[in-house]
């Protein structure tokens, strides 16, 4: 999660600087190619630490209970993350001087190789293996901002993810919050002004939204639990009238964050929250 938010930080610092200049800087692609070299391996090291000790064992394809011990929440991270990435990377490259398409495409490369390799050590761990449903949820998540690139309606769309301590979590069961699926809320966010008519929502704000949140509770590793679902305002604050370019950048680049809002849970019973983290 904190090398999630290093990238997140530097897209936005990369993205003010953009240029508009399509000559690719050598030095800005060295910088890039230097730091992503750097976070796979902090990487590495900290998901062998969180995910791949033990004893190692023999490649082999979890068919066990993949689809069962989170309830597919952790199909819905996967994507999310692989988007978030992505869309990250995108911004960075266009950084070097890459056209949009190169920029999205060379995104999408890394993307996959990171997420790529995560799901082939895993397969060497006892306790995961590998997983084809991560592998496609992973390319759903990977191609959205490909996709955006070339149909501009798909870009009043967004993946984001928050957070919000469990009591498991606050107990010590888990070792990263990004790991306890209960205290993890993914979000599927639409601009509400960017898709609907202007004459039927002529006064809607374009910094207004709505998103769908799907969350897990009570898990019990065998696929017993419930799934949580939500719906949330959703502020995309780069989309405020008169902000600084700065500003704009970085808020831009933080709506990949879900912020807290008024909600209301639709399932498994209804809950009215005055503000959802």
């Amino acid at each position: 999660m904190r090398c999630l938010l290093i990238l997140l930080l530097v897209c936005a610092v990369a993205t003010h600087a953009q240029q508009s200049d399509s000559t690719i800087s050598c030095t800005r692609l060295g910088i890039v190619g230097g730091v992503t070299a750097g976070g796979f391996i902090v990487g590495h090291a900290v998901l062998n630490d969180l995910w791949w000790k033990g004893t190692p064992t023999d490649f082999h394809i979890n068919t066990d209970n993949d689809y069962r011990y989170a309830l597919n929440a952790d199909k819905f991270g996967h994507a999310t993350f692989a988007y978030i990435a992505t869309t990250a990377y995108a911004d960075v490259f266009r950084w070097t001087g890459m056209d949009s398409a190169s920029a999205v495409w060379s995104a999408a490369g890394v993307a996959t190789a990171y997420q790529t390799y995560i799901e082939v050590r895993d397969g060497f761990s006892q306790k995961y293996g590998f997983s084809w449903g991560d592998i496609a949820a992973n390319m759903v998540g990977i191609s959205l901002p490909v996709l955006k690139h070339y149909y501009p309606s798909l870009r009043a769309v967004d993946l984001q993810i928050s957070f919000w301590p469990s009591r498991d979590f606050r107990n010590g069961y888990y070792n990263a919050i990004i790991d306890d699926y209960t205290s993890t809320t993914h979000w599927l966010s639409v601009n509400i002004h960017d898709l609907a008519p202007t004459s039927a929502f002529r006064d809607v704000p374009p910094w207004l939204g709505l998103a769908v949140g799907h969350s897990v509770q009570n898990l019990d590793g065998m696929g017993g639990g419930q799934h949580r679902l939500f719906i949330a305002l959703d502020w995309n604050l780069s989309r405020i009238q008169g902000l600084p370019r700065w500003l704009r950048d970085i808020m831009r680049t933080l709506h990949l964050y879900h912020l807290p809002a008024p909600a209301v849970q639709i399932s498994p019973n209804v809950v009215w929250y005055g503000i959802r983290y």
